[in-house]
Protein backbone atom coordinates (compact mmCIF):
# COMPACT_ATOMS: atom_id res chain seq x y z
CA UNK A 1 0.00 0.00 0.00
CA UNK A 2 3.23 2.33 -0.08
CA UNK A 3 2.68 5.35 -1.75
CA UNK A 4 -1.37 5.10 -1.99
CA UNK A 5 -3.40 8.13 -0.82
CA UNK A 6 -5.60 6.77 1.79
CA UNK A 7 -9.37 6.96 0.35
CA UNK A 8 -12.01 9.07 1.52
CA UNK A 9 -13.70 8.63 5.07
CA UNK A 10 -17.23 7.62 4.75
CA UNK A 11 -18.21 11.06 6.40
CA UNK A 12 -17.21 13.20 3.76
CA UNK A 13 -14.13 13.97 5.92
CA UNK A 14 -10.81 15.18 3.01
CA UNK A 15 -8.29 12.18 3.65
CA UNK A 16 -5.61 14.56 4.34
CA UNK A 17 -8.25 16.26 7.08
CA UNK A 18 -8.93 12.79 8.51
CA UNK A 19 -5.25 11.73 9.00
CA UNK A 20 -4.62 15.06 10.90
CA UNK A 21 -3.40 16.61 7.45
CA UNK A 22 -4.15 20.35 6.38
CA UNK A 23 -4.54 21.12 2.67
CA UNK A 24 -4.32 24.79 2.13
CA UNK A 25 -6.15 26.21 -1.44
CA UNK A 26 -3.88 26.78 -4.02
CA UNK A 27 -2.68 30.85 -3.70
CA UNK A 28 -4.04 30.97 -0.23
CA UNK A 29 -1.49 31.99 2.67
CA UNK A 30 -0.88 28.96 4.80
CA UNK A 31 -1.55 29.36 8.39
CA UNK A 32 0.97 29.46 11.08
CA UNK A 33 2.61 27.01 12.96
CA UNK A 34 0.60 25.54 15.86
CA UNK A 35 2.58 27.24 19.28
CA UNK A 36 3.58 24.88 22.09
CA UNK A 37 1.14 25.67 24.69
CA UNK A 38 3.42 23.90 27.14
CA UNK A 39 6.22 26.93 26.46
CA UNK A 40 2.92 29.46 27.33
CA UNK A 41 1.56 27.65 30.81
CA UNK A 42 2.67 29.24 33.64
CA UNK A 43 3.43 27.71 36.74
CA UNK A 44 0.79 26.34 38.77
CA UNK A 45 -0.07 28.18 41.89
CA UNK A 46 1.26 26.11 44.54
CA UNK A 47 -1.35 26.17 47.19
CA UNK A 48 -4.18 25.45 45.00
CA UNK A 49 -1.62 21.91 44.05
CA UNK A 50 -0.58 21.59 47.91
CA UNK A 51 -4.32 21.64 48.82
CA UNK A 52 -5.66 19.03 45.76
CA UNK A 53 -2.22 16.68 46.64
CA UNK A 54 -2.68 16.53 50.22
CA UNK A 55 -6.47 15.32 49.70
CA UNK A 56 -4.92 12.35 47.39
CA UNK A 57 -5.11 13.41 44.39
CA UNK A 58 -2.60 11.61 42.12
CA UNK A 59 -2.68 13.71 39.32
CA UNK A 60 -1.94 16.33 41.45
CA UNK A 61 0.56 14.92 42.74
CA UNK A 62 1.57 13.66 39.14
CA UNK A 63 2.14 17.91 38.86
CA UNK A 64 4.42 18.30 41.48
CA UNK A 65 7.04 15.66 40.41
CA UNK A 66 6.84 16.98 37.29
CA UNK A 67 7.34 20.38 38.79
CA UNK A 68 10.33 18.91 41.18
CA UNK A 69 12.09 17.25 37.69
CA UNK A 70 11.76 20.39 35.39
CA UNK A 71 14.76 22.62 34.54
CA UNK A 72 12.85 25.67 34.08
CA UNK A 73 13.88 28.37 36.26
CA UNK A 74 10.07 29.58 36.78
CA UNK A 75 9.39 25.96 37.55
CA UNK A 76 11.98 25.44 39.96
CA UNK A 77 10.81 28.64 42.19
CA UNK A 78 7.87 27.36 42.43
CA UNK A 79 8.88 23.84 43.29
CA UNK A 80 10.98 24.86 46.05
CA UNK A 81 8.02 26.60 47.47
CA UNK A 82 5.72 23.74 47.28
CA UNK A 83 8.02 21.64 49.10
CA UNK A 84 8.27 24.32 51.68
CA UNK A 85 5.11 24.04 52.33
CA UNK A 86 4.30 20.39 52.28
CA UNK A 87 6.90 19.22 54.54
CA UNK A 88 5.23 19.71 57.76
CA UNK A 89 2.79 17.97 56.22
CA UNK A 90 4.84 14.87 55.24
CA UNK A 91 3.77 11.65 57.34
CA UNK A 92 5.84 8.22 58.30
CA UNK A 93 5.60 6.65 55.25
CA UNK A 94 7.32 3.29 55.37
CA UNK A 95 10.15 3.64 52.93
CA UNK A 96 11.84 0.66 50.98
CA UNK A 97 14.55 0.40 48.66
CA UNK A 98 15.05 -2.11 46.27
CA UNK A 99 17.85 -3.17 44.10
CA UNK A 100 19.29 -5.81 42.11
CA UNK A 101 20.76 -6.90 38.54
CA UNK A 102 18.95 -6.43 35.74
CA UNK A 103 16.61 -9.53 35.25
CA UNK A 104 16.30 -10.63 39.05
CA UNK A 105 12.66 -9.40 38.85
CA UNK A 106 12.60 -6.23 40.43
CA UNK A 107 9.42 -5.11 39.04
CA UNK A 108 7.14 -8.36 39.19
CA UNK A 109 8.54 -8.53 42.91
CA UNK A 110 7.09 -5.06 44.10
CA UNK A 111 4.19 -6.02 41.40
CA UNK A 112 3.34 -8.82 43.54
CA UNK A 113 4.03 -7.79 46.89
CA UNK A 114 2.50 -4.34 46.09
CA UNK A 115 -1.25 -6.29 45.37
CA UNK A 116 -0.74 -7.42 48.85
CA UNK A 117 0.14 -4.39 50.64
CA UNK A 118 -2.77 -2.69 48.40
CA UNK A 119 -5.47 -5.89 49.48
CA UNK A 120 -4.67 -5.05 52.94
CA UNK A 121 -6.03 -1.19 52.69
CA UNK A 122 -2.10 0.39 52.35
CA UNK A 123 -1.55 3.69 50.35
CA UNK A 124 1.27 2.62 47.94
CA UNK A 125 3.57 4.49 46.12
CA UNK A 126 6.35 3.26 43.55
CA UNK A 127 8.93 5.43 42.33
CA UNK A 128 10.87 3.20 39.29
CA UNK A 129 14.10 4.41 37.63
CA UNK A 130 14.95 3.34 34.79
CA UNK A 131 18.17 4.08 33.30
CA UNK A 132 18.28 6.97 30.85
CA UNK A 133 20.50 6.98 27.75
CA UNK A 134 24.15 8.64 27.79
CA UNK A 135 23.40 11.03 24.41
CA UNK A 136 19.44 11.84 24.60
CA UNK A 137 19.18 11.53 28.44
CA UNK A 138 15.91 9.67 27.62
CA UNK A 139 14.16 6.86 28.94
CA UNK A 140 12.14 3.59 28.18
CA UNK A 141 10.68 4.18 31.43
CA UNK A 142 8.59 0.90 30.88
CA UNK A 143 7.90 -0.24 34.30
CA UNK A 144 4.42 1.38 34.73
CA UNK A 145 3.58 -1.53 31.83
CA UNK A 146 5.21 -4.23 34.11
CA UNK A 147 3.54 -3.34 36.69
CA UNK A 148 -0.75 -3.40 35.40
CA UNK A 149 -2.22 -4.06 38.58
CA UNK A 150 -0.60 -1.67 40.85
CA UNK A 151 -0.84 1.00 38.28
CA UNK A 152 -4.83 0.95 37.57
CA UNK A 153 -5.63 0.80 41.42
CA UNK A 154 -7.17 4.02 42.30
CA UNK A 155 -4.56 3.51 46.03
CA UNK A 156 -1.42 3.11 44.34
CA UNK A 157 0.26 5.54 42.64
CA UNK A 158 3.58 4.23 40.03
CA UNK A 159 5.94 7.09 38.86
CA UNK A 160 8.83 6.32 36.19
CA UNK A 161 11.76 8.13 36.06
CA UNK A 162 15.13 8.50 34.12
CA UNK A 163 18.12 8.19 36.27
CA UNK A 164 19.81 11.21 33.76
CA UNK A 165 22.96 11.35 34.69
CA UNK A 166 22.74 10.73 38.55
CA UNK A 167 24.56 7.76 39.91
CA UNK A 168 23.49 5.49 42.55
CA UNK A 169 20.57 3.84 40.61
CA UNK A 170 18.16 6.73 41.29
CA UNK A 171 17.13 9.93 39.65
CA UNK A 172 17.94 13.51 40.84
CA UNK A 173 14.81 14.06 42.61
CA UNK A 174 13.94 11.07 44.61
CA UNK A 175 14.14 12.75 47.72
CA UNK A 176 12.00 15.04 47.62
CA UNK A 177 9.62 12.94 45.44
CA UNK A 178 8.97 10.81 48.62
CA UNK A 179 8.41 13.60 50.96
CA UNK A 180 5.69 14.49 48.14
CA UNK A 181 4.35 11.03 47.96
CA UNK A 182 4.41 11.05 52.14
CA UNK A 183 1.95 14.16 51.67
CA UNK A 184 -0.40 12.56 49.41
CA UNK A 185 -1.06 10.33 51.82
CA UNK A 186 1.18 7.00 50.85
CA UNK A 187 1.79 4.92 53.69
CA UNK A 188 4.47 2.79 51.47
CA UNK A 189 7.15 4.06 48.99
CA UNK A 190 9.05 1.81 47.53
CA UNK A 191 12.02 2.80 45.25
CA UNK A 192 13.29 0.69 42.99
CA UNK A 193 16.53 1.41 41.20
CA UNK A 194 18.00 0.81 37.66
CA UNK A 195 19.89 -1.93 39.04
CA UNK A 196 23.03 -1.78 36.65
CA UNK A 197 26.22 -2.80 39.05
CA UNK A 198 27.34 -2.20 42.67
CA UNK A 199 26.91 1.39 42.55
CA UNK A 200 23.01 1.32 43.37
CA UNK A 201 23.75 2.12 47.14
CA UNK A 202 22.49 5.95 46.97
CA UNK A 203 18.78 4.81 47.92
CA UNK A 204 20.32 3.39 51.11
CA UNK A 205 20.63 6.88 51.61
CA UNK A 206 17.06 8.02 51.58
CA UNK A 207 14.97 4.63 52.45
CA UNK A 208 14.38 3.02 56.21
CA UNK A 209 14.90 -0.11 54.53
CA UNK A 210 17.21 -1.53 51.64
CA UNK A 211 15.85 -5.03 49.98
CA UNK A 212 18.56 -6.83 47.57
CA UNK A 213 17.71 -9.27 45.27
CA UNK A 214 19.84 -12.03 44.30
CA UNK A 215 19.12 -14.58 41.76
CA UNK A 216 20.27 -18.46 42.86
CA UNK A 217 23.68 -19.45 40.93
CA UNK A 218 24.34 -16.05 39.47
CA UNK A 219 27.93 -15.69 39.82
CA UNK A 220 28.20 -18.99 41.91
CA UNK A 221 29.67 -18.85 45.57
CA UNK A 222 31.62 -15.13 44.64
CA UNK A 223 28.47 -13.31 44.19
CA UNK A 224 28.57 -13.26 47.87
CA UNK A 225 31.83 -10.86 48.06
CA UNK A 226 29.91 -7.98 46.83
CA UNK A 227 30.29 -5.47 49.95
CA UNK A 228 28.92 -3.08 48.52
CA UNK A 229 25.58 -3.39 48.51
CA UNK A 230 25.66 -6.63 51.52
CA UNK A 231 27.06 -4.28 53.95
CA UNK A 232 24.17 -1.51 53.26
CA UNK A 233 21.29 -4.22 52.86
CA UNK A 234 19.12 -4.93 55.33
CA UNK A 235 17.67 -7.68 53.84
CA UNK A 236 18.64 -10.41 51.39
CA UNK A 237 16.52 -11.76 48.94
CA UNK A 238 16.98 -14.89 46.99
CA UNK A 239 14.23 -14.62 44.28
CA UNK A 240 13.25 -17.12 41.61
CA UNK A 241 13.15 -19.90 44.00
CA UNK A 242 11.04 -22.17 42.66
CA UNK A 243 11.04 -25.58 40.60
CA UNK A 244 13.91 -27.10 39.47
CA UNK A 245 16.00 -23.78 40.96
CA UNK A 246 15.08 -24.29 44.64
CA UNK A 247 18.63 -26.61 45.07
CA UNK A 248 20.56 -23.80 43.91
CA UNK A 249 18.54 -20.48 45.69
CA UNK A 250 19.36 -22.75 48.80
CA UNK A 251 22.93 -23.05 47.68
CA UNK A 252 23.40 -19.50 47.31
CA UNK A 253 21.54 -18.31 50.48
CA UNK A 254 24.16 -20.44 52.03
CA UNK A 255 27.24 -18.74 50.20
CA UNK A 256 25.73 -15.30 51.23
CA UNK A 257 25.24 -16.37 55.14
CA UNK A 258 28.81 -17.43 54.95
CA UNK A 259 29.97 -13.69 53.66
CA UNK A 260 27.84 -12.21 56.31
CA UNK A 261 29.45 -14.08 58.94
CA UNK A 262 32.42 -11.91 57.93
CA UNK A 263 30.88 -8.73 57.62
CA UNK A 264 30.61 -6.84 61.63
CA UNK A 265 27.20 -6.44 62.53
CA UNK A 266 24.69 -3.08 62.87
CA UNK A 267 25.21 -1.31 65.76
CA UNK A 268 22.12 -2.48 67.12
CA UNK A 269 23.15 -5.90 66.72
CA UNK A 270 21.02 -6.58 63.24
CA UNK A 271 21.87 -9.03 60.66
CA UNK A 272 20.39 -9.13 57.44
CA UNK A 273 18.66 -12.18 56.71
CA UNK A 274 19.10 -14.17 53.62
CA UNK A 275 15.51 -15.32 52.70
CA UNK A 276 14.05 -16.91 49.43
CA UNK A 277 10.88 -16.27 47.71
CA UNK A 278 9.66 -16.22 43.79
CA UNK A 279 7.72 -12.88 42.71
CA UNK A 280 6.33 -15.40 39.90
CA UNK A 281 4.64 -18.35 42.03
CA UNK A 282 4.49 -15.27 45.23
CA UNK A 283 6.09 -18.06 47.45
CA UNK A 284 7.78 -16.35 50.75
CA UNK A 285 6.28 -12.79 49.98
CA UNK A 286 4.29 -13.21 53.55
CA UNK A 287 7.61 -13.70 55.23
CA UNK A 288 9.29 -10.95 53.20
CA UNK A 289 6.67 -8.53 54.22
CA UNK A 290 6.82 -9.28 57.85
CA UNK A 291 10.27 -9.33 58.01
CA UNK A 292 10.43 -5.85 56.93
CA UNK A 293 8.04 -4.47 58.76
CA UNK A 294 9.30 -6.58 62.22
CA UNK A 295 12.48 -4.31 61.39
CA UNK A 296 11.13 -0.86 61.02
CA UNK A 297 8.93 -1.62 64.19
CA UNK A 298 11.73 -2.27 66.14
CA UNK A 299 13.82 0.52 64.67
CA UNK A 300 10.50 2.99 65.44
CA UNK A 301 10.61 1.67 69.19
CA UNK A 302 14.24 2.22 69.92
CA UNK A 303 14.38 5.41 68.11
CA UNK A 304 16.76 4.25 65.24
CA UNK A 305 14.33 5.64 62.51
CA UNK A 306 14.28 9.09 63.56
CA UNK A 307 18.16 9.03 64.09
CA UNK A 308 18.85 7.24 60.81
CA UNK A 309 16.56 9.94 58.96
CA UNK A 310 18.22 12.62 60.68
CA UNK A 311 21.52 11.52 59.55
CA UNK A 312 20.22 10.71 55.97
CA UNK A 313 18.54 14.89 55.99
CA UNK A 314 21.89 15.79 57.35
CA UNK A 315 24.22 14.48 54.38
CA UNK A 316 20.94 15.28 51.57
CA UNK A 317 22.07 19.15 52.62
CA UNK A 318 25.82 18.45 52.66
CA UNK A 319 25.07 16.38 49.11
CA UNK A 320 22.88 19.36 47.82
CA UNK A 321 25.37 22.32 48.65
CA UNK A 322 28.27 21.04 47.14
CA UNK A 323 25.76 20.41 43.87
CA UNK A 324 24.93 24.48 44.16
CA UNK A 325 28.39 25.65 45.36
CA UNK A 326 29.98 23.43 41.87
CA UNK A 327 27.34 24.78 39.62
CA UNK A 328 27.77 28.68 40.95
CA UNK A 329 31.75 28.04 40.64
CA UNK A 330 31.69 26.73 37.47
CA UNK A 331 29.83 30.09 36.07
CA UNK A 332 32.42 32.21 37.24
CA UNK A 333 34.23 33.79 34.48
CA UNK A 334 37.91 33.02 35.30
CA UNK A 335 36.75 29.64 35.98
CA UNK A 336 35.13 28.97 32.89
CA UNK A 337 38.32 30.30 31.15
CA UNK A 338 40.47 28.17 32.76
CA UNK A 339 38.44 25.07 32.40
CA UNK A 340 38.07 25.88 28.72
CA UNK A 341 41.76 25.75 28.45
CA UNK A 342 42.66 22.97 29.99
CA UNK A 343 39.62 20.29 28.46
CA UNK A 344 41.67 21.28 25.22
CA UNK A 345 45.03 20.61 26.92
CA UNK A 346 43.70 17.14 27.68
CA UNK A 347 41.97 16.95 24.30
CA UNK A 348 45.08 17.32 22.59
CA UNK A 349 47.10 15.63 24.67
CA UNK A 350 49.07 18.42 26.03
CA UNK A 351 48.24 17.02 30.07
CA UNK A 352 46.94 14.43 31.31
CA UNK A 353 43.17 15.13 33.33
CA UNK A 354 44.25 15.02 37.00
CA UNK A 355 47.35 17.94 36.32
CA UNK A 356 44.81 19.74 34.65
CA UNK A 357 42.06 19.42 37.19
CA UNK A 358 44.91 20.82 39.21
CA UNK A 359 44.98 23.69 37.25
CA UNK A 360 41.16 24.68 37.61
CA UNK A 361 40.83 23.40 41.10
CA UNK A 362 43.67 26.38 41.50
CA UNK A 363 40.95 28.89 39.81
CA UNK A 364 38.21 28.13 41.94
CA UNK A 365 40.34 28.71 44.92
CA UNK A 366 41.58 31.91 43.58
CA UNK A 367 37.42 32.72 42.29
CA UNK A 368 36.12 31.69 45.62
CA UNK A 369 39.23 34.03 47.99
CA UNK A 370 38.64 37.24 45.54
CA UNK A 371 34.30 37.03 45.92
CA UNK A 372 35.11 36.86 49.26
CA UNK A 373 37.25 39.94 49.23
CA UNK A 374 34.64 41.64 47.34
CA UNK A 375 31.90 41.04 50.01
CA UNK A 376 34.61 42.06 52.69
CA UNK A 377 35.07 40.27 55.36
CA UNK A 378 34.15 40.48 58.90
CA UNK A 379 36.57 42.26 61.64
Amino acid sequence: MTGERPSEPSDGTPADEAFGLSVAPAGSVPPPPPTDRRRRASPPDPSALVERLTAGDRAALARAITLLESTRQADRGVAAELLAMILPRTRSALRLGVTGVPGVGKSTLIESLGVKLLERGERLAVLAVDPAAARSGGAILGDKTRMPARAAHPLAFVRPSPSGSTLGGVAARTRETILLCEAAGCTTVLVETVGVGQSETAVAEMTDLFLALLLPGAGDELQGIKRGIIELADVLAINKADGDAIPAARRAAASYRGALDAIRPRDDGWTAPVLLCSARTGDGLDTHWTTISDRVDAMQRSGARDRLRRDQASRWLRSAVRDRAADAVLMHPDVRAVLAEAERAVTAGEAPATIAAERVATAIARAVHLSGEACGSPD
